[in-house]
């Protein structure tokens, strides 16, 4: 049998610790993008490579600025709010990608990317 007598203020009167509740792991910046507590690594990121089936350790090695308790509580806060969050991720990659096409337009890269797409495609 475990006890809690050994943990500051609780004694043999088996009282339950008291459970206090975390801060949410994900924040927004100024700009709007959701990123794990202070770090600039965005939500994008970190469930892009959870995704890949990065566990919580690889994760960790590829962001020093990352704890593995930090990447934990993000990613469980991820799942328990999935729906939400996929809707975000959904947006940021729409937005992402029609700033994509804007630079290319303005640069005339659409020919080249297009060049290129074909390219790939007959070699494959």
């Amino acid at each position: 049998m475990i006890t809690l007598s050994g943990i500051a203020g609780i004694g043999n009167s088996h009282m339950a610790p008291m459970l206090l509740a975390d801060p949410v792991p994900i924040c927004a910046d100024a700009a709007g993008s959701l990123r794990i507590g202070t770090s600039r690594v965005t939500l994008d990121t970190l469930v892009h490579h959870y995704r890949d089936g990065a566990s919580p350790e690889e994760i960790a090695l590829r962001f020093d600025s990352l704890g593995l308790p930090q990447i934990h509580a993000a990613i469980a806060y991820y799942l328990n709010h999935r729906a939400e969050l996929d809707e975000y991720l959904v947006q940021r990659r729409e937005r992402a990608e029609a700033i994509r096409r804007e630079v290319e337009v303005r640069q005339g890269m659409a020919p080249i990317r297009e060049r290129l797409s074909t390219r790939r495609m007959g070699e494959s």
